[in-house]
């Protein structure tokens, strides 16, 4: 039996609902009260589908005995402040200076040209590298998304040290190319995602300064042959990859121009068997320790030589200390989705940032824009600038769309 209240109540609704005319339409945008007022304005939603994005790269991350060394003091200073110090090496605070530019991206991509030695060392540098793994977590930290792995160091400590790199950079949620640990894991493509896009990043290297493969591991690290890069990036796109990154190891040592395999081979990545559908999008080149030229060949970018980004005193092949070995520049395009069906993704701008290892000490890697801005005294960082600036365009790449990042 219906309680007098209950009627009451019911005839209220009727009546409310009557006089708005009846319940909104199931597609109808509620109306918005005072109480929707005072919580303020709704979220808008994101656009669904794909949207242009940004990917950035950056060059060799070379820990000499001395970065090593920085990185324990580094740590020790943040104990002393509080903080954990990062298991006896810190390197993010070498890495600072550049995070806002690496943590913006959409997509961060790193070169480490050295292998780590197991938790708790020994750490070496040069000539046979083995470092600190916490060398991982600084780049996680930094904002990078993915490394790539393949350089002629990848070797320095056998299997263990290709086992102890990708162990660390798993261990922080950092995806990697270039060596693997099994050949299951070799010959499965990078698949990474930014802006609706699925991306892949294959890595190779010339070589490992002699070192043989493994015995029965062919596939511990990628070596440079052309017609299976060709290969594998037709098979990442038959995996899905919408864009295809080539991460190469190449060139000669402190030379400002690309060498004929660089040319020779960046043609061929470039190529387009369909007007408009290169097999490749973008090339990164690392190894030379100096900054060298970008160029867009077809629809590819290729960038020969970003540079050492991390990186202690270096020595030119005459023996000299030579600043070019801590000169760098931050590669940054901006991909945008195809402007119909079955057409690729484009860049739509392509951008350098210059970067510098201040020797300090501390060491410290730096936005050398911002650097510029604040030390305009400073004839060595204009210095740096400017030559960075005229090795990256003096392929053309200006007139092609490159500018300096303002």
């Amino acid at each position: 039996m219906r309680s007098p209240r209950r009627e009451v109540l019911l005839a209220v609704v009727l009546l409310a609902l009557a006089g708005c005319g009846g319940p909104p339409a199931p597609d109808a945008a509620p109306s918005r009260g005072a109480a929707s007022e005072a919580a303020g304005p709704t979220a808008v939603p994101t656009p669904p589908g794909p949207r242009a994005f940004t990917l950035v790269a950056t060059g060799d991350v070379l820990p000499h005995t001395e970065i090593i060394q920085q990185a324990k003091e580094d740590a020790g200073a943040a104990g002393a402040g509080g903080s954990t110090g990062a298991g006896g090496y810190d390197f993010t605070r070498m890495l600072a200076g550049v995070k806002p530019v690496i943590a913006a991206a959409d997509l961060a991509i790193c070169h480490m040209e050295t292998v780590y030695g197991a938790d708790g060392g020994p750490f070496t540098g040069y000539p046979s590298f083995k470092s600190p793994p916490q060398v991982a977590r600084a780049l996680k930290d930094v904002g990078y998304a993915a490394c790539d792995t393949a350089s002629n160091h990848t070797l320095d400590d056998g299997p263990a040290g290709i086992r102890h790199t990708l162990d660390a950079m798993d261990a922080v949620g950092l995806k990697h190319t270039g060596s693997a640990r099994g050949e299951e894991e070799a010959g499965r493509p990078v698949l990474l995602t930014a802006g609706g896009a699925t991306v892949a990043q294959l890595a190779y290297t010339y070589g490992t300064n002699g070192i043989p493969l493994p015995q029965g591991q062919p596939w511990a690290v990628n070596l440079i042959d052309r017609d299976r890069i060709l290969a594998d990036a037709r098979a990442a796109r038959a995996a899905g990859a919408d864009i295809v990154v080539v991460s190469v190891h190449w060139g000669t040592e402190w030379q400002d121009a690309p060498n004929e395999q660089q040319l020779s081979l960046a043609r061929d990545l470039a190529a387009e068997p369909e007007p408009g559908r290169p097999v490749v999008d973008l090339v990164l080149g690392t190894h030379a320790h100096i900054p060298q030229a970008y160029e867009k060949i077809n629809d590819t970018w290729t960038v020969y030589g970003m540079g050492d980004q991390l990186a202690g005193h270096m020595f030119n092949p005459t023996g000299a200390e030579d600043p070019r070995g801590n000169w760098s520049s931050i590669a940054r395009f901006t991909f945008s989705p195809p402007a119909a069906p079955g057409q690729r993704w484009t860049v739509t701008k392509a951008e350098f940032v210059p970067q510098v290892t201040d020797l300090g000490p501390p060491y410290r890697v730096l936005d050398l824009r911002e650097a510029v801005r604040a030390h305009p005294d400073r004839a060595d960082y204009a210095t740096a600038l400017d030559h960075i600036r005229s090795v990256v365009l003096s392929r053309g790449a200006g007139a092609a769309g490159l500018s300096m990042a303002p």
